[in-house]
């Protein structure tokens, strides 16, 4: 298989290429690194938050819309869908960079998260990556400098004019989208987390409505959150049986039923202080090759509404 960051990097390609008809907004640090505006000044758009997934991802899942509805709105929904979920979910699309350099805060995913490969995601599948480029998209609300890009390169191991950095705000059309498009990232999570080999997922298709672009950073945190634990849905195909697959959907926290504004402000809006089983789909598909197919959890289609403002 080619190396993800390479097929990031011909993603990239393309919205550089077509920057205008996406709405976003390309440019060069002074150390050669590339900072591609999804959506923190930039306006960016559905297709813009439809390409940043596939980046994510390391052009290994195909991403697209539909139109369906949440309480008889019709809202746009995304589709994410996967042949490798190990490596394109867990190995490239979660969000498992925290950056913080000299006052920048973000968190990272993409490829880039492979070149490093110190997270337990890469111990499990043994897989690590080698590139001389490095991928890496950053949610945050400021624009990254050359320090950051710095940063990044020095930890992937690649030339800082070698770095790419695709940006968006949580509060953009771009961050809604490609939020969105986690859901079924957010079931293989569960799935490692409670101890199921990551290897043993064969195919994955998620989809969640995408969340009105809320008023601040915090509120648009809250919205997407809610999208993807009470309004997505998630098929999995296993190649073998689990005996805690009960406890992969939202459905199975405490916290089931609360919006995430309520639970993020009693943490602080310390994520650290959040328990990462809140960050589950609301209903999934769990289906084993030759063996048993099991739905678990459900949808609360008022509660998205309430927090979509509807």
């Amino acid at each position: 298989m080619e190396s993800p960051n390479v097929m990031a990097v011909e993603l990239i390609d393309e919205a550089i290429d077509f920057a205008d008809e996406l709405a976003v907004d390309v440019w060069e640090l002074d150390n050669g690194a590339t900072v591609v505006d999804f959506g923190v000044e930039t306006v960016g758009g559905v297709e813009a938050g439809l390409l940043l997934a596939e980046i994510q991802t390391g052009g290994l899942a195909t991403v697209q819309t539909a139109m369906d509805s949440v309480a008889g709105a019709p809202l746009t929904h995304v589709e994410l869908q996967t042949d490798h979920p190990a490596l394109g979910l867990l190995c490239a699309q979660k969000a498992g960079w925290e950056l913080s350099v000299d006052g920048f805060e973000g968190l990272g995913s993409g490829p880039a998260r492979a070149l490093v490969a110190e997270e337990e995601e890469f111990t499990r599948t043994g897989f690590a990556d080698e590139a001389d480029f490095a991928v890496l998209a950053v949610e945050t609300d400021t624009l990254p400098v050359a320090k950051v890009a710095e940063h990044v390169a020095g930890m992937a191991g690649v030339d800082p004019a070698a770095t790419f950095l695709p940006v968006f705000a949580t509060g953009s059309i771009t961050g809604s989208v490609t939020l969105a498009a986690r859901a079924a990232e957010l079931a293989a999570f569960r799935l490692a987390e409670l101890g199921y080999d990551p290897l043993d997922l064969l195919s994955v298709t998620g989809r969640a409505p995408v969340a009105p672009v809320a008023a601040d950073e915090e509120a648009a945190m809250a919205r997407t959150n809610d999208a993807l634990a009470y309004g997505s849905e998630v098929h999995l195909t296993l190649a073998e049986p689990f005996d805690r697959f009960e406890e992969v959907a939202s459905t199975a926290r405490e916290e089931y039923g609360r919006p995430f504004a309520e639970v993020f402000e009693e943490a602080d809006w310390d994520f650290a202080e959040v328990p990462r089983g809140v960050f589950a789909p609301a209903k999934v598909t769990l289906d084993v090759v030759g063996g048993e197919t099991r739905v678990v959890g459900e949808l609360d289609e008022a509660l998205v509404a309430e927090s979509f403002g509807l």
